[in-house]
């Protein structure tokens, strides 16, 4: 965007789009104006050529007045953009007036000697208004998108100053109407937040919202508790550091999600990460392997210089005390053979600049090249080997977190002696996960995954503390059962770090053997059960060994399912494809409810799986309803077979649904509902794999044929776009370029509509 995406700023056709809903609603605009603009010059003038060409270029004149009337309406309710607003809708509107007098051609056979210009003589003309029009369409758009930004600032500068009353309450009574509006406060973030995240076409922001979002949910939980303890024990320190901590870190994560949806930050220029061991290997092969077509693209002294900075940065592995001795040399050893090769390539290629003054690798340049990338690549092998190694023990070693349970005894016990030993193996634990991260950054593959490994790594170094502080304050208040809930949830969100860093290593692995790492566990704020911002909450079930047994048989079935979705997917030309994109999530989710069988994930409790499957019966009704749309452009045959599988997958959403929302009461009852909800979710994901290979299929065919089928746009409610199609061309298309989406949209954005 402009320096200030809700600012004043003039735009123009080079703007940066930040978001997939604006970049997809444009798709359909450029096919129609690229059907025009790309028309044969000698092309018959048939009857039929005429009236397709006409019926496009009013098709797009009369979409583009309605698009402009919502436009207009949006400036209206907008005063601060009212006139960058009126500006782009007034272009837009010349704009679409002057191509549908160019693709009026009704009387050209007519006229053959009439000067009026069309589409057929007046190319320039065309190619003027179409400009015009998409940069006036664009402006259009990204001032809509301002207005979603403008939302989650408004949402969030809600949240602070709620926040903020929060921190200074000194009654119960009081905390709890206070906190019962920061709960509905924080809703409405989540929901703008989450909506921004999947929207956004940046990884790395994707990934840093992702975060922000993540320390929001775990956090919201942490400030009930942390402030009840402070009212209950006003005097003790220990608990007013432990509160403070927490509302320190929320206060950077509700920032940390303004600067990614502003695209600014408060302190000057954008924090880069530093630069990962992974990621300087892949620039120096890159500069290296580009020597075979030009002996001049680099410096021999750059390549020297990046050498010795990758093998500075392995340091952070040769200095760890937590690295064996074998590992130590064998890194060591690969450095220097890496150097070696290194100083052999240099030397042949100094040769051949100033020798053979050949342009291009010479065989024993090729074979240096060669020797020089295997060993820089064996060199990464090693330290994947090591970090992924040590994430792994760590993760079984603290397994059984005998440490946390160790410090709820002690501080049970009013024992602060004992409290202050197992502190200290506590922060001992803390620095080699907090060490292990930075290792895992070092050799994770992808930016998202680094932001992820930065995460993590700052959530151990912030949880430890307060779980300590939590301890003490339990040990001086032994009878208190708000400090015991405290420090519960201190370790619950240490524990629950834990399994997202087994979920995070997953990942890196994918990442390193060439399979997609891209499985993301689903976010919602805040969560269900335990994290719910009620203060009085249903009692959250968990299953009994025999139980847990029997689900996770179906857990298997239910992996086994994802896995099918996700290599279903990997085969999609077009990744980023709204049937894609909701697949993506409804796997994801599954995979979630998955890891709760085992014992694993973010999903604690019963109510918290319940929450899960209620869900992700929304996202595959969506999907139900993306494939209706699908199936209307389709012949009889092929959308017969669509919508057979879509009212399975329908029925199943519901009974998933239903499930979901049905109260019941007593244990025996409980792991019924358990065992249907992932029954019922087996039944949708056995859909989605069939109908995946189909939809592709037919998606693939569709575009050969007719160029029909575009990704469509998720302006919220997920609507269908318009495409360019033989429909279109010959009259039949109501609705140009998917204006009837963006009205729903837009509507939604400014609260035209009544909900």
């Amino acid at each position: 965007m402009a320096s200030s995406p809700c600012g004043g700023g003039n735009f123009d056709c080079g703007l940066e789009i930040q978001t997939r809903s604006v970049e997809q609603t444009l798709i359909p605009l450029v096919s129609q104006i690229t059907t025009l603009i790309n028309h044969k010059d000698k092309l018959k003038k048939t009857e039929k050529t005429l009236r397709a060409i006409q019926r496009v270029g009013q098709a797009v004149s009369v979409a583009v007045g309605r698009f402009v009337t919502v436009g207009e309406a949006i400036a209206a309710e907008n005063e601060d953009l009212k006139d960058e607003m009126g500006l782009a809708c007034f272009e837009a509107r010349r704009a679409g007036t002057a191509i549908a007098q160019l693709t009026d051609v009704s009387s050209l056979e007519q006229c053959e000697g009439d000067a009026r210009s069309t589409v057929f003589g007046d190319r320039t003309g065309m190619v003027k208004a179409a400009r015009m029009l998409l940069s006036s369409v664009t402006k259009v758009l990204v001032l809509a998108d301002c207005i979603v930004i403008k939302q989650i600032i408004s949402s969030r500068n809600k949240v602070l100053v709620t926040l903020e009353q929060l921190e200074r309450v000194s009654t119960f009574q009081e905390f709890v109407q206070i906190f019962s509006q920061f709960g509905n406060e924080m809703v409405e973030f989540a929901h703008l937040t989450g909506d921004r995240q999947n929207d956004l076409k940046d990884e790395k922001k994707r990934a840093r919202m992702a975060a922000a979002r993540a320390v929001l949910e775990k956090c919201t939980m942490m400030l009930l508790t942390a402030s009840k303890t402070c009212l209950r024990h006003p005097d003790c320190e220990s608990a007013r550091i432990n509160k403070e901590a927490v509302f320190q870190r929320m206060r950077l994560a509700l920032e940390q999600v303004i600067e990614i949806v502003t695209d600014t930050r408060s302190g000057g220029e954008a924090k880069a990460l530093p630069v990962s061991i992974y990621a300087g290997i892949k620039d120096f092969k890159v500069k290296v392997e580009g020597l075979r077509d030009s002996l001049y693209c680099v410096s021999c002294e750059t390549v020297a210089a990046q050498l010795e900075a990758l093998v500075e940065k392995t340091e952070d592995f040769t200095d760890s005390a937590y690295t064996s001795h074998e590992q130590r040399e064998t890194i060591i050893q690969l450095c220097q053979i890496t150097r070696q090769e290194t100083k052999q390539l240099i030397n042949t290629w100094r040769h051949a600049q100033q020798s053979l003054k050949a342009k291009e690798a010479t065989d024993e340049m090729e074979l240096s090249i060669l020797k020089t990338c295997q060993s820089v690549s064996d060199l990464r092998r090693e330290l994947h080997r090591v970090a992924v190694g040590r994430a792994t023990e760590l993760l079984k070693l603290h397994s059984d977190h005998l440490v946390l349970q160790a410090l709820k005894a002690s501080g049970g016990d009013g024992n602060l002696e004992a409290v202050a030993d197992y502190a200290g193996t506590l922060t001992e634990h803390k620095e080699q996960l907090v060490e292990t991260c930075r290792l895992l950054c070092h050799i994770s593959g992808t930016e998202p995954l680094e932001i992820t490994c930065v995460h993590a790594e700052e959530t151990f170094r912030v949880i430890g503390p307060q779980i300590i502080s939590a301890a003490q304050t339990l040990a001086l208040h032994p009878t208190s059962k708000i400090a015991k809930e405290n420090l519960d949830v201190f370790c619950e969100a240490w524990e629950s770090q834990l399994c997202d860093m087994a979920i995070l290593l997953k990942e890196i692995n994918d990442v390193f053997e060439g399979r997609r790492g891209d499985k993301k566990t689903y976010l919602s704020l805040p969560r269900p059960g335990k994290h719910s911002t009620n203060l009085k909450t249903v009692k959250a079930a968990k299953l009994d060994a025999e139980e847990q047994t029997t689900i996770a048989k179906l857990g298997l079935e239910l992996c086994l399912l994802t896995s099918d979705v996700d290599s279903e997917m990997e085969r999609w030309d077009e990744q980023d494809h709204e049937i894609v994109r909701l697949c993506q999530i409804i796997s994801s989710m599954a995979y979630s409810m998955y890891l709760f069988t085992r014992g694993e994930g973010l999903l604690k409790t019963t109510l918290d799986l319940f929450h899960q499957a209620e869900v992700l019966s929304d996202q595959g009704l969506q999907l139900c309803h993306i494939l209706h749309s699908l199936s209307s452009q389709l012949l009889d045959e092929d959308r017969i077979l669509i919508l057979s599988e879509t009212e399975k997958m329908s029925a199943a959403c519901q009974q998933l649904q239903v499930c979901a929302k049905t109260p019941v009461q007593g244990k025996s009852a409980i792991f019924q509902k358990v065992d249907s909800s992932i029954q019922n979710t087996k039944g949708i994901l056995t859909v989605v794999v069939y109908l995946l290979p189909v939809c592709n299929k037919l998606i693939r065919k569709c575009k050969s044929e007719r160029s029909c089928v575009a990704s469509p746009q998720h302006w919220r409610e997920k609507q269908l776009s318009t495409t360019v199609s033989e429909e279109t061309l010959n009259g039949k298309g109501s609705n140009g370029f998917g204006v009837k989406s963006l009205e729903q949209h837009m509507a939604n954005l400014t609260f035209l509509e009544s909900k």
